[in-house]
């Protein structure tokens, strides 16, 4: 894009656009732009007082915004605790909190202590995260400079689309998905092609094939396991996915609940593939948005030239490295998640009007049935202080899905479950 220095005297308009410099003779001089990069004049101007005013006045303040931004729905977030205990006039102990995926163990008590004892919150973080890429490069196998840590998986995302994506450019989404891709994808002026899954929510392999050589789409984003059905991406797909002309962008903020081996040290083979993960699910640190990815190294360069220099908070970082030093606390509440999913399945299964979809995740997708309204089943147990999630939009309108918690969080929701009537 380049930089453009003015330079405004009294007899000369002055432009430098990068080594080029237009002295342009005026008398008392104003410079404008006539589109962009095209061109620069200069003229005299004189207006009267009220006509300027005039002017302002017909300015509004969105006309300032980017066009595409004005008609951008905004994303729906799932609210905190505080706020639901101000809605459905609850304590939060005794809200059940099955709507974000949330790890409800929290993290090690290892990050309490470090929270409590750091010293220099003052001071402004490590802008390249050395403390936390180092743990994560011993936890994961992979090297810390194929490393890139971000407030939470989401920055990496959209980091990855302003680095990656023009305005008109295409990605492809394959819903139902984490919504996020499509919305940063709109954020950014990009254009998203969705593959549908098919009805048991693999990848449509032909479709997404087809629709590469056809749109020549920059990207695509995969999620394994998939939220939200849970299900995960084999490496034979995977492989074949790997063979289009297209970066191929796999979040893995779910692969702990999977049962399969992470692809973050693929990233060394292929130029194409960057993996995602987070600390939200895995260490109970979803408050405090620490994530990160594994990049090829062609890449990563670009990513750390782009990103904010500050973007993962003292306490963030501090958090997650306190959470790394207790494997084997991770490890246990990890087999404590697993092993409630495999209950709740069970359960959700003698409900007569859910039918869950088995999940390599921390939650379960279920289908609506027997004419029951999704919607209202979700408003009624909210009502009785649970919270699952609905969705509106048309891949999983008449679906809910329900976040595994603790086994008393599991006879709740049972007990509430049993108690509606829809009759």
């Amino acid at each position: 894009m380049g930089v453009i220095n003015m330079y405004n005297t009294s007899s000369l308009c002055v432009v430098k656009h990068n080594t080029s410099i237009h002295l342009l003779e005026h008398r008392a001089p104003i410079c404008s732009f006539e589109e962009r990069r095209k061109g620069v004049t200069c003229m005299n101007l004189s207006m009267p007082v009220n006509q300027a005013i005039e002017v302002q006045e017909r300015l509004t303040g969105d006309s300032f915004i980017r066009p595409h931004l004005r008609n951008l729905s905004p994303y729906q977030p799932i609210l905190p605790f505080e706020v639901l205990s101000s809605r459905l006039g609850r304590k939060p102990e005794d809200i059940v909190k099955l709507d974000a995926n949330e790890n409800p163990y929290g993290p090690p008590p290892e990050v309490f202590q470090a929270l409590g004892s750091m010293k220099f919150p003052y001071i402004y973080p490590d802008p390249e995260s050395r403390r936390l890429r180092a743990a994560l490069a011993e936890d994961s196998g992979i090297e810390s400079n194929y490393i890139l840590a971000g407030c939470g998986a989401d920055e990496l995302i959209d980091l990855i689309m302003r680095c990656v994506l023009d305005p008109g450019d295409k990605i492809v989404d394959c819903p139902p998905t984490f919504t996020m891709y499509e919305f940063d994808a709109a954020v950014n002026g990009a254009l998203v092609l969705k593959v549908p899954r098919n009805s048991d929510f693999s990848l449509n392999l032909e479709l997404i094939a087809d629709v590469v050589k056809k749109e020549k789409p920059k990207c695509i984003f995969l999620t394994s396991p998939n939220n939200p059905d849970g299900s995960i991406i084999n490496d034979e797909i995977l492989l074949k996915i790997l063979e289009l002309p297209i970066l191929v962008v796999l979040d893995e903020a779910y692969i702990e609940f999977s049962g399969t081996e992470s692809r973050m040290g693929w990233v060394k083979k292929f130029e194409n593939l960057i993996v995602l993960r987070t600390f939200s699910k895995r260490a109970g640190l979803a408050g405090l948005r620490v994530g990160y990815g594994a990049f090829p190294l062609s890449i990563i360069e670009y990513l750390w030239r782009a990103k904010q220099p500050y973007n993962v908070s003292v306490a963030a970082e501090v958090a997650a490295c306190a959470a790394l030093q207790n494997p084997a606390y991770l490890e246990k509440v990890k087999e404590a998640l697993v092993q409630e999913r495999d209950r709740l399945y069970k359960l959700l299964k003698e409900v007569p009007f859910l039918n869950p979809f088995p999940s390599h995740s921390n939650f379960i997708l279920c289908e609506v049935t027997s004419g029951v309204d999704a919607k209202k089943l979700k408003e009624d147990l909210a009502k009785m202080g649970v919270m699952i999630r609905h969705y509106s939009k048309k891949e999983l309108k008449g679906y809910v899905r329900v976040s595994v918690g603790m086994p008393e969080h599991t006879d709740v929701l049972m007990a509430c479950l049993n108690s509606l009537s829809f009759d």
